[in-house]
């Protein structure tokens, strides 16, 4: 049975671009999936086409239960979205925003201002609640927007890139409104750059890149596929880096990358804590003085690097 959003074969394109190239999603009811992939590859672009915002060239959505295609006016009374960019009036209040939001949604005066004073305390808007939205900085409009998201308690949400633009405390409070929503029965698929955000929230996760479904499962599972463990060496001098790329190139399972900006050199492994104390011994035989050691487990920058070969963050998102 499908999910309460699910897509098949979902197609775009702009011009010569293909934004969307096929793509196959299901999301099973009550449950985070995690949509990754760099700038450009078609995260946006996808929720864009399950919101009714964008109609596809090709294939199916249904999200609820309806037909994103056939029955639009009525997925949008089912879902939330919060876009990548603050969507507020910057002449209301805080309040007045939500209170707004709330009506359009038909709820009574008394039911849409008792939900504001509850959204702005949650989002720590409160102080400001008073203030015109034109006032406040770039993370605030963003919490204003999440909550105008949340004003109806929609059962199905969608959040591009979500907390694009705040501090860590206000990071961290957005996760912990999240998993609430979750835990009441919320459906939520989350497009995101910060590959721990979707460690730590996403029941499922998957990866996108040109368009495509490149790979899909848990964050357990994708990690099993890149492997082993890594090894991780911070080296005291710059001018060392290139001695210590050999020694751990002559232990590694695979390509060994350098970051010459923090002197740190990472290489996949097999072996352990005892090839460690290798390591360990053979870099002191060398004379290569060392600031840090450790071995890790792959993380979702290295399912990243694996999977499309460059990093989460490289280049503007296109037109999407």
């Amino acid at each position: 049975m499908p999910g309460a959003i699910h897509a098949e074969g979902l197609v775009k394109t702009f011009g010569d671009v293909r934004a969307l190239d096929g793509v196959d999603l299901d999301v099973p009811e009550g449950t985070v999936l995690g949509l990754l992939g760099p700038n450009g590859a078609g995260k946006t672009t996808a929720v864009r086409v399950l919101t009714t915002l964008l109609q596809p060239d090709s294939g199916k959505a249904v999200v609820a239960g309806i037909d994103v295609l056939k029955h639009p006016n009525e997925v949008r009374r089912q879902i939330g979205l919060s876009g990548q960019f603050a969507a507020v009036d910057e002449y209301l209040t805080g309040r007045e925003n939500l209170q707004m939001v709330g009506q359009l949604y038909q709820m009574s005066a008394r039911d849409a201002k008792a939900r504001a004073a509850e959204l702005l305390e949650r989002f720590n808007l409160a102080e400001a609640a008073d203030r015109t939205a034109k006032t406040y900085s770039g993370g605030m409009r963003r919490r204003l927007d999440l909550a105008a998201a949340l004003v109806v308690r929609p059962p199905v949400m969608f959040m591009d890139e979500p907390t694009t633009g705040l501090d860590p405390r206000n990071r961290l409070a957005l996760w912990e409104v999240i998993q609430d929503l979750v835990a009441g029965g919320t459906t939520l698929l989350l497009t995101t750059q910060y590959l721990e955000e979707a460690d730590h929230l996403a029941h499922d996760i998957c990866v996108i890149d040109h368009g495509k479904v490149i790979a899909r499962g848990t964050s357990d599972e994708l990690k099993a596929r890149t492997g082993g463990e890594r090894v991780e060496v911070v080296v005291h001098d710059r001018d060392h880096l290139v001695t210590a790329t050999e020694v751990l190139g002559g232990f590694g399972k695979g390509e060994t990358a350098v970051d010459n900006h923090t002197r740190r050199i990472t290489v996949p492994v097999s072996g352990g804590a005892k090839l460690l104390a290798e390591v360990i011994r053979e870099l002191d035989t060398r004379g290569i003085e060392i600031d840090d050691i450790g071995l890790r487990r792959p993380t979702l920058d290295d399912v990243f690097m694996s999977l499309t070969g460059h990093a989460a963050e490289e280049k503007e998102e296109e037109s999407q």
